[in-house]
Parts: C-alpha cells; structure tokens; sequence
C-alpha cells in the first residue's frame, strides 16, 4: 500500500508546487542479495552488530520480514524489520492495517514523529522492480556500476496492530521507505514515483545522522543515468 495522503487540501513541502500527492503503487518488490559480512565492510570501522542472523538472498513484497540497518545501543545495528509503517488512521475502514510501504508526504503530521534520525534506516537492495503495467509483468532496476544502494527508511520498533486478521493483533518492529519524483530510467516506466536511493556513504551517513532540515534534501530523483535497466532481480 502506498503513502495514501491525497485529500486536495494537502502539498507536500518536497513536491514541486502545484503537485498534490497521489495514491500510486511505488516499488512493491525488491531483492536483497549482500551478504551480511559484504554490508559490514561497507561502513569500515564502525561498531556493527548483526542482529538479523543470516540472509537468504531473495526477492522481498510487501509485510514480509526483510533487513534494515538502524541505530543499536553501541553503533548500528543490521535487523529484520516487516514491511509496512502504519498507516494514517483516516484510510483504515476495519482493524487491519496491511501497513504503508512507501512514503512521499513526509510534510504529514502522520509521518512528522518518526522524521528524526533515531527512526531512520537504511534499506539494503540490490535491485528493484516498478510494474509495467497489467499483465506485462515488471521492470527490474540496478545501479549502472553495480554499486552498493540503499532506500532512504523510517522504522519504529514494538508497534501493535492487526496486519493478518487470522493471527490477530501482533507487535512487530516496521519500516518503509521514502519516495520521490522519478528520474529518467524509472519514469520511463513509472512516471509518478520512484523510491529515494543512496548511492553515496555521504548520503548514508546523512540519513542516518542529520537532522531531517538536512537529511531531507535526499528525498530527491537518483541522477539520470545511475541505474540500468537488467530482465530480472539481481
């Protein structure tokens, strides 16, 4: 489900203006594929604990468990989070929440408490899928010089809610992560939307640190020309 903040009233302050968001599909399936100790050597020195065990590399939808790196009690932290932040109280009809996926309206008050960098993370991905269209299946991304990637991603931990009716309520940590307007590659195919992906350390360590004043100004389109197109996860 994604980021349903539509009602007319509503401009996100990190869409150009005269833009209201929509309710669109964005990336509801990517893989995972680095292994643990490939992500721990990626942030050179820093004290990291692995929490998440070992990693079947695989693709990932919607409200399954899937790894974050977030912040621990003694430096960062690799988990396993479900996929889906709750979703604003106005669009739920019953009980179930199937959760939100990703996030464009972070002007949203529903969104404003877990803005701040004790809930953000960073979402390892190797590659990812935008839909192209009924039927035709998806259209697969990847960094054009196979470097590392990350989505932008908010976290909250021991949240209770019903996501499966027959299994009740149950308390899960969570995440989702953030978009933005696409670049050239993705908006061939989705013109609306695409996740926001770090490329550079700098970005990560912004994200993960900054304050939102700041970190902010990544929830932006990945240059043009920074992903490449393949026929299936990677």
């Amino acid at each position: 489900m994604a980021d349903g903040t539509c009602e007319p009233w509503y401009t996100s302050p990190n869409r150009p203006p005269g833009h209201h968001d929509e309710d669109d599909p964005v990336c509801n399936l990517y893989s995972q594929t680095r292994a643990v100790d490939a992500m721990r050597q990626l942030f050179g020195g820093q004290p990291f604990t692995n929490l998440a065990g070992n990693l079947e590399p695989g693709s990932v939808y919607p409200d399954q468990l899937a790894p974050i790196i977030r912040h621990g009690t003694g430096g960062l932290e690799l988990a396993r989070a479900r996929w889906g932040m709750p979703t604003p109280p106005m669009f739920l009809k019953t009980d179930r929440d199937p959760g939100i996926t990703n996030i464009r309206n972070t002007g949203s008050p529903h969104w404003r408490r877990w803005l701040g960098p004790a809930h953000r993370c960073l979402v390892p991905v190797t590659s990812f899928a935008e839909p192209l269209g009924k039927g035709r299946g998806n259209q697969w991304f990847a960094p054009a010089d196979g470097a590392p990637m990350f989505f932008a991603g908010i976290e909250v931990r021991g949240w209770q809610s019903v996501r499966k009716v027959k299994d009740g309520a149950t308390t899960d940590d969570l995440f989702a992560f953030l978009t933005a307007a696409p670049n050239a590659e993705v908006g061939a195919v989705h013109p609306k939307a695409m996740p926001v992906i770090l490329l550079d350390p700098a970005d990560w360590d912004t994200w993960l640190t900054m304050p939102f004043e700041i970190a902010g100004a990544l929830q932006r389109p990945l240059a043009d020309g920074s992903l490449t197109l393949v026929d299936g996860p990677v």
